[in-house]
């Protein structure tokens, strides 16, 4: 989940995400031949796929993510083995919070060692599950969600350019939780709007030579005002948004949450006019937040058009929180929300 810096990643931007206390989890037991056979505990269904059929093709379900790491895992030279596969998943699905990845990196690991791999460098995994995401489900997302599930610490943001891949680690203040509050308003990804949005930045970036992480707020108001309005305000929001990131990070690290939780709310207000993803119930719930006792800052968190907002509150007022944004939700847009306290977890890992 993230806590800044949304549709940065993509424009190899900053991001602070952190991991959060659900999981996907994947069992897998060898098999002599070469054919994964996965069930799906969530859904009770179970898909089987030829790992030596080059033609295999994205279907549009949750078996497109095994498939497609499996893929990837292929392509770069790590023969996979046959296995079986036992998939169960906590993390909500549709609601922003990274439920693809987690599918993908919890598979990764898993078939390594079922198909006797040495465990690739966690970089190299979630590049792995980015190109599974991009060249086999069709989703052009970035590296942010993969990157967090493989190497997020407890207690701790990752403060990640999206470029470079370097990153370093942020505490977070004690005494604060973080307070995810889904709309349960789902979206889709797929359908088509995160890749407008994206083809947009790539527009916009194009008419100035080079990426948007690289375009000042100046430059885009001396150069930017042929542009299409829209396009224009998609560079407005990330060229604002890796801004904020910066901003969040020093904030963080002087512990000045009132600052952090400022930056929040303009990266939603961004979100809401230049990026144009957010929708009426992410609105409400934040504007519900913004007025309650012990919250910092609260934004809506993920490709947008539904899902979750995440909310910095102090822990004494958590339980209070938690009561007043579901109840005032519910009366607000006639729809229960699902409210979730986390702190922020560590990553993938093997269980005993």
């Amino acid at each position: 989940m993230n806590l800044i810096g949304e549709h940065t990643d993509y424009n190899q931007g900053l991001v602070m995400p952190v991991a959060i206390e659900f999981a996907a989890y994947v069992e897998a037991t060898g098999r002599a031949d070469r054919r994964l056979a996965v069930h799906s505990e969530n859904y009770s269904e179970t898909r089987e796929f030829d790992l030596d059929d080059e033609r295999a093709r994205a279907c549009g379900d949750w078996g497109d993510y095994v498939r497609g790491v499996a893929a990837m895992l292929e392509r770069a030279g790590h023969r996979v083995s046959g296995a079986n596969l036992r998939i169960r998943s906590d993390v909500p699905v549709g609601a922003g919070l990274s439920s693809s990845a987690a599918i993908e990196v919890a598979v990764a690991l898993a078939l390594q060692p079922a198909s006797r791999q040495s465990t690739a460098d966690r970089t190299a995994l979630a590049q792995l599950c980015q190109r599974a995401e991009n060249d086999f489900v069709g989703v052009r997302c970035g590296i942010m969600d993969p990157f967090i599930a493989c190497h997020a610490r407890a207690g701790q943001a990752l403060m990640l350019d999206c470029r470079t891949l370097e990153h370093r680690f942020v505490a977070l203040p004690r005494g604060v939780k973080l307070v995810i509050a889904n709309t349960m308003v789902r979206h889709s990804l797929a359908a088509g709007e995160y890749n407008r949005r994206r083809a947009e930045c790539e527009e916009g970036a194009a008419r100035f030579g080079r990426p948007l992480r690289d375009v000042t707020a100046a430059e885009l108001e001396r150069e930017g005002r042929g542009l299409p309005e829209a396009v224009y305000r998609r560079c407005r929001h990330v060229i604002t948004e890796n801004a904020r990131v910066m901003a969040a990070s020093a904030a963080l690290e002087q512990e000045d949450l009132r600052t952090f939780g400022e930056l929040m709310a303009q990266s939603h207000r961004s979100l809401r006019d230049d990026y144009q993803v957010s929708c009426a119930e992410l609105d409400t719930m934040v504007e519900i937040a913004a007025h309650a006792p012990g919250v910092y800052g609260s934004r809506m968190t993920g490709g947008g058009f539904g899902g979750c907002t995440i909310s910095l509150v102090q822990e004494e007022h958590v339980e209070a929180f938690r009561e007043a944004i579901a109840r005032r939700y519910s009366e607000a847009v006639g729809r229960e929300a699902a409210v979730y306290i986390s702190g922020a977890a560590d990553g993938a890992s093997e269980l005993a």
